[in-house]
């Protein structure tokens, strides 16, 4: 991972007496998701995590979900950056990031249960003093957003119900409350935040809430979260300006459920493509070192939305019962169909992938041929572009190159050359269609599954 631990220096002092050009300072590695998420962001994030110094958290809330297998133990994230699990990691949670704390102490809680992979992380999680609070009457609106918009549409976004959409779109709208607010003054907070359920309460009549409950709770998470919140922008600032360090930045969903680049409306409601490093942590685009794509070796995604490539057959039904697609969020079934490239195309003209991360590959040892999606037309018409209208992208026609498949076992190969050739092939073949090489391909759960090419 000696990519984020780059130490730029500043231009010598020239003569006319002003100061040099400032130093660049460290470089963040970040890891994002390629497709709709489930890529195995959290097992790319666990290995380079072995060595870093810190690995923060930029977007998003508990509706993303991870999950790090260590000595056979798994365990899930949602809202705690997954790089926690290294007991020399200090963990960050930036100002991007959407906080409902009784699920970040009870997923800490069910953490801790299962092994000592998070022993003393209280002492190792810094949160931004910026980022906003998801309150448990987010979570109860965003239920009641869903079933109006079932009732009126007919269907729903798919949201996880975390109550991640109302409370960016209180960060919007200038009315929500954040980290620092909770511990200045606990009074003027409550007023706030009074005002604010009474506002839901008049645009929902039907929401349930107890107000001085949720206040009372409130007040005993400040007290708890005290010694882990700093001001972000100066912490962040410090960690970039300070000695060498090895800085991970996980993304959480992807790109494209990216709330300006996905598939909207079905997206999230943060940017998780390369801009929310920036907007989301308070550094410069200059401190963005490596970013690593997370590719899955077919395509997956939760909910409704258009889905090109989707495969409603014995192709999907394989891939989902082989792949285990479930969603560790919602534990709802996951669509499944060939690899896009069309799509993987798209995130990279975005995100600039430096490398790929390539998982999952062994779900595929049962086929014999694979079929990988070139390109997309609509009406008999090539179109070079991903569209950005749903309905145009529910009409495209999805050109496939067909591959031969290796139909044996490749989950015991801890090297490129222990695949079999027709394996190897298939990622040469996506290099090549990208531009961009693969640096790791997944080939199991464990973290000594993940073969490292260069």
């Amino acid at each position: 991972m000696s990519e984020s631990g780059n130490q730029e220096s500043a231009a010598t002092p020239n003569d006319t007496g002003r100061p040099p050009r400032p130093s660049v300072g460290n470089q963040v590695t970040v890891v994002l998701g390629a497709q709709w998420g489930d890529e195995g962001k959290g097992k790319v994030v666990d290995l380079l995590a072995q060595d870093a110094d810190m690995v923060c958290r930029c977007q998003g809330g508990n509706n993303a979900g991870h999950t790090v297998v260590v000595d056979s133990v798994e365990y899930d994230f949602h809202l705690l950056p997954s790089g926690i699990i290294n007991p020399k990691v200090t963990a960050f949670i930036g100002n991007g990031v959407v906080i409902h704390l009784p699920g970040l102490f009870e997923e800490a809680a069910k953490n801790e249960s299962k092994g000592n992979g998070l022993k003393g992380w209280e002492q190792r999680l810094i949160i931004s003093d910026r980022a906003h609070i998801v309150f448990d009457f987010h979570q109860a609106v965003d239920g009641i957003q869903e079933q109006q918009r079932r009732e009126q549409a007919g269907k729903n976004l798919g949201t996880t119900k975390k109550g991640i959409g109302p409370v960016y779109s209180a960060k919007a709208a200038r009315s929500g409350l954040r980290i620092c607010d909770l511990l200045s003054d606990f009074s003027q907070f409550s007023e706030r935040y009074k005002v604010l359920a009474k506002q839901y309460k008049s645009m929902y009549p039907t929401l349930e809430m107890d107000v001085d409950g949720e206040l009372a709770k409130l007040k005993t998470f400040a007290e708890k979260i005290e010694p882990m919140v700093r001001d972000g922008v100066h912490f962040m600032y410090e960690a970039l300006h300070g000695p060498p360090k090895k800085i991970l930045v996980e993304g959480a969903n992807a790109a494209l459920l990216d709330i300006d680049f996905g598939t909207y409306p079905f997206v999230t409601s943060s940017n998780c493509t390369v801009g929310g490093v920036c907007t989301g942590l308070g550094m410069p685009p200059q401190n963005v070192g490596a970013v690593y794509g997370v590719v899955k070796a077919y395509t997956t995604r939760v909910g409704i939305g258009a889905f090109p490539t989707e495969q409603s057959n014995d192709v999907g039904e394989l891939l989902q019962t082989r792949g285990k697609e479930v969603g560790v969020t919602t534990g709802r079934k996951r669509r499944c169909g060939w690899l896009d490239l069309v799509l993987i195309k798209y995130a990279h003209m975005i995100n600039g992938f430096t490398a790929i991360a390539l998982t999952k590959l062994d779900i595929l040892d049962v086929f014999s041929e694979i079929k990988v999606g070139m390109s997309y037309k609509v009406d008999n018409q090539m179109i070079p572009h991903f569209p950005a209208n749903q309905e145009v992208l529910h009409r495209v026609e999805v050109e496939y190159e067909t591959l031969p498949g290796w139909k044996c076992d490749t989950s015991a190969a801890r090297s490129f050359e222990d695949l079999p050739e027709t394996a190897q092939n298939y990622v040469r073949f996506i290099e090549e269609q990208l531009g961009v090489p693969v640096k790791w391909i997944g080939v199991g759960k464990s973290r000594e599954s993940m073969i490292q090419l260069f």
